[in-house]
C-alpha cells in the first residue's frame, strides 16, 4: 500500500509539473490580407506587386492641356439671319420697354489661350444709351474743363477729385486726364485705387488727352470691346432698334474688330469662328451672315419702337 500511495503522490507531482511546464505553441492560420491572396494566387509577394504598379503609372502619359479654345463644327449648327434672330430674341423680351433691353453681340474666335487680346474701342453709327458717369481730370478754372462740362463729364476738377477718391468715393464709370494734369495725377498717387477698377488714365489706353471735350463725346456715344478667353462682347443695339440700325452697327463693329486682327503680328493665329446675337433676357442665336431670310417677316413689324 506505501508503494502504491508514494507512485500516485508522484504521478500527481508529474501531472501538476507538466501543466506548469510551457508548452510549444500551435501553429495558427495566418490571416493574409485580401491583397496578398490576390498575390499568392499570381505567385507574386506584396512588395513586387506595388512597384509594379508605380510603374505602371509611371508608364501612362499624362494628356497634354489644350493650347487653343473648344470651337464646334459650324456645319451642323442651326443659324440664322440678322431680321430671324431679332424676331426670336424680340419675343424673348415681350413686355419690356424698348430702351430696357439692348442687343449683345458675341464674336467668337479661332485663337489661342495665351495670345493677345483684342482690344479697342469705338463710335456706333446708332449709339447705345448708357448711363455712363465721365471723370475729367483739369484744371477746374480752364477751357477744357468748361468744354468737358458741355460735352457731358460728369465729375471735373483736380485736387477736389483727387480728395473724393482718396475717401473712396468714386461717382464715374470712366476717368480721362488732360495732358497738363497728368503730373499732379501721378504725385496724388491714385494708381492703387484707380487701376484694380480699370479706371486709372493712360496714354496708352487713349485716356490721357489734350482735347478733352472730343474724348468726353466718344465716350458718351462710343462703345468698348474687349477679347475675354476667346470672346468679344459687345452691346449693339436696344431693343427698339430697326434691323438696318443693327445691321449698320454690326457692320462697323466686324470691321473694325478684322482691322484689329489684321494689325497683329503674322505669327499669331486669330480668326473669326462665329458670331451670336441675344439680348438681356433671350438665349443667343448664331448668325448665318445674312440680312433676311425668304420666310423673314416684314420690317415694318420689326421696326417697332
Amino acid at each position: 500500500m506505501a508503494s502504491t500511495k508514494t507512485s500516485i503522490t508522484q504521478l500527481s507531482k508529474s501531472t501538476f509539473a507538466s501543466f506548469l511546464r510551457p508548452q510549444a505553441r500551435l501553429p495558427q492560420a495566418i490571416s493574409l490580407p485580401s491583397q496578398q491572396f490576390r498575390c499568392a494566387a499570381t505567385g507574386t509577394s506584396a512588395n513586387a506587386a506595388k512597384y509594379k504598379r508605380k510603374d505602371q503609372s509611371g508608364t501612362q502619359k499624362k494628356k497634354k492641356a489644350r493650347s487653343t479654345f473648344i470651337q464646334y463644327d459650324m456645319r451642323d449648327a442651326e443659324q440664322f439671319s440678322l431680321c430671324d434672330a431679332m424676331q426670336y430674341i424680340r419675343a424673348f423680351e415681350v413686355g419690356r420697354a424698348p430702351t430696357s433691353s439692348k442687343y449683345e453681340m458675341h464674336i467668337k474666335l479661332r485663337t489661342l489661350k495665351n495670345g493677345p487680346a483684342v482690344r479697342n474701342r469705338l463710335r456706333l453709327p446708332h449709339p447705345v444709351k448708357t448711363d455712363l458717369r465721365i471723370c475729367a481730370i483739369c484744371p477746374p478754372s480752364s477751357k477744357a474743363a468748361e468744354a468737358a462740362k458741355e460735352a457731358g463729364a460728369a465729375v471735373v476738377g483736380e485736387d477736389e477729385v483727387f480728395a473724393s477718391i482718396k475717401e473712396g468715393k468714386i461717382d464715374f464709370d470712366r476717368c480721362i486726364c488732360h495732358v497738363d494734369s497728368l503730373q499732379k495725377l501721378n504725385k496724388a498717387g491714385l494708381g492703387r485705387i484707380l487701376g484694380p477698377r480699370g479706371l486709372m488714365p493712360s496714354a496708352k489706353l487713349g485716356t490721357v488727352v489734350k482735347d478733352v471735350a472730343l474724348t468726353v463725346k466718344d465716350m458718351v456715344g462710343g462703345s468698348e470691346y474687349r477679347e475675354r478667353l476667346g470672346v468679344i462682347r459687345m452691346a449693339v443695339g436696344q431693343l427698339g432698334f430697326t434691323p438696318t440700325e443693327m445691321q449698320s452697327n454690326i457692320r462697323v463693329v466686324m470691321e473694325n474688330v478684322k482691322k484689329d486682327i489684321a494689325q497683329l503680328s503674322d505669327r499669331i493665329s486669330k480668326e473669326i469662328h462665329e458670331v451670336v446675337l441675344s439680348s438681356t433676357n433671350s438665349p443667343g442665336f448664331s448668325l448665318n451672315g445674312e440680312f433676311r431670310s425668304p420666310d423673314s417677316v416684314l420690317l415694318e413689324d420689326l421696326s417697332a419702337r
